[in-house]
């Protein structure tokens, strides 16, 4: 045989064995096209303050958002969210924040230095249960790595967590440390991902299919002219309810679910709060899960994190500039926005989210749209 007809055939042979090989498995970190329409898009209102332009948490100046979604074989449903401040130096130029706990069934890894000194020190991970301690060492990687921080003995990470394995094999431990590196260095403003995404890839809401939702509302000048943002990992139950209306009832056949579960709730502003307002702040977004339908079950880890973008603190503890600091009476449009905005990032995860079946061939079926559009125009909720 000839050499080149030797190259032929080792060609051929090469070409074959690739096209007949076992498709690699899905770790993406790039945003999927956001081809649905969302409930407000749809005709839905939720509360009475305006969305902003992207009526997502990046509408707060300088916040970014990254996914990294796994969905490997039959059984890999799972991934990781990363929510930045700012783009700078998160250790030496600390965000002020605070952690509000609605009901305590879950794992915020972090929290208690949060609740204890009152500034950020990482970007906020989510991921799923199991995942936890993967989510530290790739948020404590990250930090090690930026050339600021050499030397660097300590770190807080804040990861939070709902528990997917419904459709996830959680046991596996899907999620690496780099996993969550590249959510954080993928990490964009603009348009954010909903729905089947990032840590949102195996969650279930309301019997639903589940996962990332977000939204935001700006406050006129005479109430401040603030902007807040939130996002949510929704894995929860109870009784669906989209702008008043007892959707879940309606449906007449709900999907078996149960109540428990958990939704880490995300909230940005740009208005200049303490700590102790962040914390109330906070305390609000819960608020926003009961008009969703949701009394928070006994199972349901609930929590919310709230942070300022308004100044910085540096190691030191003095503020970047000086900043004059909201006064408790001017909270309330900011509590009414955290509640609105919470409610609506709830709903839209629903709407966004795609069918998915996991594990053991489970199956979480996308809210049927069009069913829902239906009963909200018998009810006129909707034109």
């Amino acid at each position: 045989m000839t050499r080149t007809l030797l190259s032929i055939i080792a060609t051929v042979l090469t070409f074959v064995t690739t096209a007949c090989a076992t498709p690699p498995s899905s770790s993406n970190t790039e945003p999927p096209t956001m081809n649905h329409q969302r409930p407000r898009q749809l005709g839905f209102t939720f509360g009475t303050l305006p969305a902003g332009p992207l009526n997502a948490i990046t509408d707060v100046a300088g916040v970014t958002v990254g996914h990294t979604t796994l969905i490997e074989g039959d059984a890999i449903r799972t991934g990781v969210t990363a929510i930045l401040p700012h783009q700078g130096n998160l250790y030496r130029e600390k965000t002020p924040a605070a952690v509000f706990v609605g009901n305590g069934y879950g794992k915020l890894a972090g929290s208690t230095q949060v609740q204890e000194l009152g500034t950020l020190e990482t970007p906020v991970i989510l991921t799923n249960t199991l995942s936890v301690a993967a989510g530290i060492e790739g948020a404590i990687r990250y930090s090690l790595g930026h050339p600021d921080n050499q030397g660097l003995r300590s770190i807080n990470a804040l990861v939070g967590e709902t528990n997917d394995s419904y459709l996830n094999d959680i046991r596996a431990l899907a999620v690496r440390p780099q996993h969550v590196i590249d959510a954080i260095t993928s990490a964009a403003d603009g348009p954010v991902a909903e729905g089947s995404v990032g840590a949102g890839t195996g969650t279930t809401s309301f019997g639903y299919k589940g996962g990332i939702g977000t939204a935001s509302r700006t406050l006129p000048a005479e109430r401040g002219g603030y902007t807040l943002g939130v996002l949510v990992q929704t894995n929860f139950g109870g009784d669906l309810t989209i702008s008043g209306l007892p959707v879940g009832r309606a449906l007449k056949e709900p999907p078996k679910t149960t109540d428990d579960g958990s939704c880490m709730i995300v909230i940005a502003t740009d208005a200049p709060l303490s700590p102790r307002n962040l914390k109330r702040l906070a305390a609000r977004a819960m608020l926003g899960l009961a008009p969703t339908g949701s009394y928070i079950s006994n199972g349901s880890g609930d929590y919310a994190i709230a942070f300022s973008t308004a100044y910085r603190i540096r190691e030191s503890g003095l503020h970047e500039e000086p900043v004059a600091l909201l006064a408790n009476r001017a909270m309330s449009p900011l509590f009414q926005a955290s509640v609105e905005a919470t409610e609506e990032a709830v709903i839209n995860a629903l709407f966004a989210a795609t069918t998915i079946t996991g594990r053991d061939g489970n199956t979480r079926h996308a809210i049927p749209v069009d069913r829902v559009l239906d009963i909200a125009r018998h009810h006129r909720v909707i034109d």
